[in-house]
C-alpha cells in the first residue's frame, strides 16, 4: 500500500487512484513522451482523463514528460499541477553558460545550463525527490539516454534523482550532458520518445499515450525547425517501430501464444493535437500560454473520450499524422441572463429565473481552425468550449464538448441561425445546454437584439434530444459585445495584413451590417 505521506495525495485527492487494476480488472499504463515545455498540454489531457476516473497502475515518462510524472509522484493533485504550470515564469527556465564557455566553439556542448531548472523550475513545480522515491502502490518509470552505451535506460521511480531528471531533459546542444556513475546521460528523445514496450512489460492491457511531437509531410526550413524536425523524425520513427512490435505481439497472442505472460491483445489509446503545437519559443514570446496549452490538452482528451472505442486506435504508423494549421480565428463571448429549472420555454424560464434570482452565464470560446473552410462550409461549423455558471448548480463548470454553427435554414429564407451548444456534467449527471440566436433580415434596429439574444434550453443527457429540464434567455450587452471584438485572435497568420484581412472577412460574415458599427465602437 501507499505510505502515509503519499496516501492523501495519490488516493484521496487524485482521481486516477493508485490501483494496478481498475474496477473492470483492466491494467492501464499512461505514457508521457517529451515535447519541451509544451508538456503543460499533457497535464491538461491528464486532468481530463483523471476526471473520468481512469485508473493507472503504471506511468512511463520521457524527456519533458518526466516533469508531469515527477509532479504527480511528488503528491500534487492534478488541479494543482495545472495551476503550477500556468503560473510558471518562462524567464525562470533560462540559465546561460558563462560567456567565455559559450563562445568557445572548439569545445561547444550546449547553449544553456540546467541550473535554472534545479534552482527555480523544480521547486516551483513542487517536485520532491524523496516523496517520489517513497511512493508505493503504483509504478513510475523514467527514461534517460545512456550516451556512453548508446541506449535508452529505464530508471524506476524508486531510484530517481535530480541528476537523472535533469539528464532526461538534456537534449544535445540545449543542456550539457550529465555524468552519473561514470556514465554520460542525456535526453532519450533521439533514441525514443515513448516507451510503449515498457508499459507492455509492466503488464498493461491498455496503453494511454499522450503524443505531441509533430508529424506532418512538409519539410520545414530554418535553424530551429531543422533541429526540431530531426527530433520529430527520430521520435516518430521509434514510436512507429514500437507500434509494429505491439501489433506483432497481438498477432502472436491471437495465434495462441503467451507473450510476457499475457493471453489477450494490447489496446492502444492515443491523445494528440490535430495540428502541431507551437514550439517553445512561442511560450517565451507570449504567443501562447501554458493555460492555453492545458486547455487544448483537456479538449483533445475529451474529444478522444467522446468517440473512442474499447478497441482503441489502429496499430499503424499513420495514427500520429497531423494536419498543418490553417489561417484561423478565435474569440471569447460571455452571455448571461435569467434561467430556471423546470421551465421548458426560454421566455418563461427567463422571467421565472429573474424573479427567483437565478442566472446562468455561458463563458464561451469559439475556435475556427480554417477561416476559409468555415465560410465555404454550408454549416459553418466551429468549436465551442468554455465554462458555465448557474446559481443552483455552481460556478465554473467546465464544458466537455461544444459546437458552434452559423447557417441559413433552407426552410426560412432571410433567417440566419447562430447555434451555441455545450455539454457539461454536474453531480455525475450529464447536461446539454443548447442555445440559438435567430437573426432575421428585417428592416429596423431589431438586428441588434437578434444578434445578442440567445434562446437557451437545458437538456438532460449528451444532446439536445434529451429531456428539457430548464430554459432561459442569455444576452450580450453592448460592453460584452465590444469585449468580444477585442478578444478576436487570428491564428497562424504570417503577416499583419493576413490578420487584418481575416478579422474583416469573419466580422462581415458573422455580424453582417452590424460589424462596422461594432468595430468603430471598439476603437
Amino acid at each position: 500500500m501507499i505510505q502515509a505521506n503519499q496516501k492523501s495525495a495519490l488516493t484521496d485527492n487524485l482521481p486516477c487512484g493508485t490501483l494496478l487494476k481498475s474496477e473492470q480488472g483492466i491494467k492501464r499504463s499512461l505514457v508521457l513522451p517529451g515535447g519541451g515545455l509544451r508538456l503543460s498540454y499533457a497535464a491538461g489531457a491528464m486532468q481530463c482523463l483523471f476526471a473520468h476516473d481512469l485508473k493507472f497502475g503504471h506511468i512511463d515518462a520521457t524527456s519533458g514528460g518526466a516533469l508531469n510524472l515527477a509532479m504527480l509522484f511528488s503528491g500534487l493533485h492534478i488541479d494543482e499541477m495545472c495551476a503550477r504550470w500556468a503560473s510558471l515564469s518562462m524567464l525562470d527556465t533560462v540559465a546561460f553558460l558563462p560567456f567565455q564557455k559559450a563562445l568557445d566553439i572548439g569545445h561547444f556542448e550546449s547553449v544553456g545550463s540546467a541550473q535554472a531548472f534545479r534552482s527555480k523550475v523544480f521547486p516551483h513545480l513542487g517536485i520532491d525527490f524523496a516523496k517520489i522515491r517513497s511512493v508505493e502502490g503504483m509504478q513510475g518509470t523514467f527514461n534517460v539516454g545512456n550516451f556512453s552505451q548508446k541506449l535508452n535506460e529505464v530508471v524506476p521511480h524508486q531510484h530517481i534523482s535530480e541528476d537523472f531528471l535533469i539528464a532526461g531533459m538534456s537534449l544535445p546542444g540545449v543542456f550539457e550532458p550529465v555524468v552519473i556513475n561514470e556514465q554520460v546521460y542525456m535526453d532519450s528523445g533521439f533514441i525514443q520518445d515513448a516507451n510503449l514496450l515498457e508499459a507492455v512489460r509492466q503488464g498493461a492491457d491498455e496503453i494511454w499515450l499522450i503524443w505531441i511531437l509533430a508529424n506532418i509531410p512538409r519539410y520545414r526550413s530554418g535553424v530551429l525547425d531543422s533541429y526540431v524536425q530531426m527530433l520529430e523524425m527520430s521520435a516518430n520513427a521509434a514510436l512507429h517501430n514500437e507500434i509494429r512490435e505491439i501489433k506483432e505481439i497481438n498477432a502472436r497472442i491471437a495465434g495462441g501464444e503467451s507473450v510476457f505472460g499475457r493471453t489477450k491483445p494490447i489496446v492502444l489509446h492515443l491523445i494528440k493535437p490535430a495540428h502541431p503545437l507551437p514550439l517553445d519559443p512561442a511560450l517565451y514570446s507570449g504567443q501562447i500560454t501554458h493555460a492555453e496549452l492545458i486547455k487544448l490538452g483537456y479538449q483533445d482528451a475529451q474529444r478522444y473520450l467522446n468517440h473512442h472505442t474499447k478497441e482503441g486506435v489502429p496499430l499503424e504508423p499513420y495514427i500520429t499524422k497531423m494536419t498543418e494549421a490553417k489561417l484561423g480565428l478565435q474569440f471569447r463571448e460571455t452571455m448571461s441572463g435569467g434561467f430556471a429549472l423546470a421551465a421548458t420555454d426560454p421566455k418563461q424560464g427567463s422571467s421565472l429565473g429573474k424573479r427567483k434570482g437565478f442566472e446562468l452565464a455561458m463563458h464561451a470560446q469559439v475556435d475556427i481552425d480554417d477561416i476559409n473552410h468555415f465560410i465555404k462550409d454550408g454549416q459553418h461549423t466551429g468549436r465551442l468550449s468554455g465554462t458555465i455558471d448557474f446559481t443552483p448548480f455552481g460556478m465554473g463548470m467546465m464544458a466537455h464538448s461544444g459546437v458552434f454553427n452559423l447557417f441559413y435554414p433552407d426552410e426560412q429564407p432571410g433567417m440566419k441561425l447562430m447555434v451555441y451548444e455545450l455539454g457539461f456534467s454536474h453531480q455525475q449527471q450529464n447536461y446539454y445546454l443548447a442555445g440559438k440566436k435567430e437573426v432575421k433580415d428585417d428592416a429596423g434596429f431589431d438586428l441588434w437584439t437578434d444578434t445578442t439574444t440567445l434562446f437557451t434550453t437545458l437538456h438532460k443527457g449528451d444532446s439536445k434530444e434529451g429531456e428539457i429540464v430548464g430554459a432561459g434567455i442569455l444576452t450580450l450587452g453592448v460592453t460584452d459585445l465590444l469585449k468580444l471584438v477585442s478578444t478576436i485572435k487570428v491564428l497562424n497568420a504570417d503577416s499583419s495584413i493576413d490578420k487584418v484581412a481575416t478579422v474583416i472577412k469573419f466580422g462581415q460574415f458573422f455580424m453582417g451590417e452590424l460589424w462596422d458599427s461594432y468595430v468603430k465602437l471598439a476603437k
